[in-house]
């Protein structure tokens, strides 16, 4: 996705800008915060790209790996790795469709497992916004919605880097 440089106010060359007024770097810090209180909280049986997968297929269930993708923002290979794990962990079964793809259900242990999740969950989505206020801690909400909404959708694999999932 190409942005026209000209929707940016005018600034020096990219060296210029502090580290700590580059959007990009400041992301990158929040995921680093979001996914240490993830494992804090949540702890380290579940990542959260795995919780994401759960989530997604409580709210639908039987929903195809593709589609599934789609709605989690991850590639189809992650996907699929991401199910495989989780069918070898028994929190969900994959059941073989036409044209080779996967419907995808929680198992009651993928359903339990998520019912112990809520609370700790809750826990760290306040530890996570705490220092904001109300109207600020919406307000991140729908910049962050509105930014990922503009944004192209996944559709081939990120680079290979040792899987965290």
């Amino acid at each position: 996705m190409t942005i026209p440089t000209s929707d940016f106010p005018a600034a020096g060359p990219a060296d210029d800008i502090a580290l700590t007024d580059q959007a990009g770097h400041l992301i990158r810090r929040a995921h680093q915060l979001a996914v240490a209180l993830f494992h804090e909280n949540l702890g380290r049986d579940v990542t959260p790209v795995q919780y994401a997968v759960l989530r997604a297929l409580e709210a639908r269930p039987g929903i195809d790996q593709v589609t599934l993708a789609a709605e989690i923002a991850l590639d189809t290979s992650t996907t699929a790795e991401t199910a495989v794990r989780l069918e070898r962990k028994g929190w969900i079964v994959r059941e073989l469709l036409a044209r080779r793809q996967r419907a995808l259900y929680l198992t009651p242990e993928g359903q339990a497992l998520l019912a112990g999740l809520r609370a700790p969950m809750m826990t760290m989505q306040a530890t996570l916004m705490h220092m904001l206020e109300p109207g600020e801690q919406q307000e991140l909400m729908r910049l962050l919605r509105k930014m990922l909404a503009s944004a192209a959708p996944v559709q081939e694999p990120l680079p290979e880097f040792p899987s965290s999932d």
